[in-house]
This record gives C-alpha cells, sequence and structure tokens, in this order.
C-alpha cells in the first residue's frame, strides 16, 4: 500500500524538520500578530523562492523569513546569500501589479525560533540583495 503525502509535505527523514519548521512558523505570526502586525501571506511559492510570512503593519510590509535553530548564530547564518536573493526573487514576485502597495516600505526581517526562548523578531535583518 502506498502512502500519499501532501505535495508540500517531504517523506522520510525530513519530516521532522518539516514539522519544526511548521511550528516555527507558527510562533512566529503569532508573535507577529501579537506585535500588531497582520499576516498577509504564509508560506508563498514564486520566482523560484519562497517567504515564510509576509505581514502588514501601517505602512510597512515585511517578507519574513523564519528559522529555527539550536543558537542564535545558527539560526542568523543560516540566512545565507543564496537565501536572500531566493527571498527577494519571491517578494519582487508578490509585489508584482499590486496597486495596493502604495508608498509602503519593504523590508526583510527575520523571526528566530530558539529552544527555551520567546522568538525574536529582528526587522531589517538584511539588506535587499540585487536583481
Amino acid at each position: 500500500m502506498t502512502r500519499r503525502h501532501h505535495p508540500d509535505m517531504p517523506s522520510g527523514r525530513r519530516r521532522g524538520a518539516y514539522r519544526l519548521g511548521l511550528r516555527a512558523e507558527t510562533l512566529a505570526a503569532l508573535l507577529l500578530r501579537l506585535k500588531g502586525w497582520r499576516i498577509l501571506a504564509r508560506r508563498y511559492r514564486a520566482g523560484g523562492g519562497e517567504i515564510d510570512i509576509i505581514a502588514r503593519r501601517g505602512g510597512t510590509i515585511a517578507f519574513v523569513e523564519v528559522k529555527a535553530r539550536a543558537g542564535r548564530d545558527q539560526a542568523l547564518a543560516s540566512i545565507t546569500p543564496r537565501a536572500r536573493r531566493r527571498i527577494a526573487s519571491a517578494a519582487r514576485s508578490w509585489c508584482a501589479g499590486r496597486e495596493d502597495l502604495g508608498a509602503a516600505a519593504l523590508r526583510f526581517d527575520a523571526v528566530l525560533v530558539l529552544p527555551w526562548r520567546l522568538p525574536e523578531h529582528i526587522a531589517d535583518a538584511f539588506p535587499a540583495p540585487p536583481d
């Protein structure tokens, strides 16, 4: 008997990491909502990349990368230049043709989810990579 998986759900050993990532994204979204952010999208995929959370508060739209790691330095280091380019590509796709953005400030944030700590929201965690 073949077991069917959701298309986004990896099989085998990666399943635990997948679930950890989903839990971290849920905690990050909760933190952002408590801070007054409105979640516009989660797990947005386009342009060869993925954005964990897209959120808006007032005139600011944040493209948020969520990282769950054992330590803060590990979490920050895991947002590599390649990952930044992929996030920026997805952000450009999300913004394309949207007239509701107006003069919104766009930025790239991070939420670090570490064991036994509250998630840490870092505004402007990295600059927009060049096209």
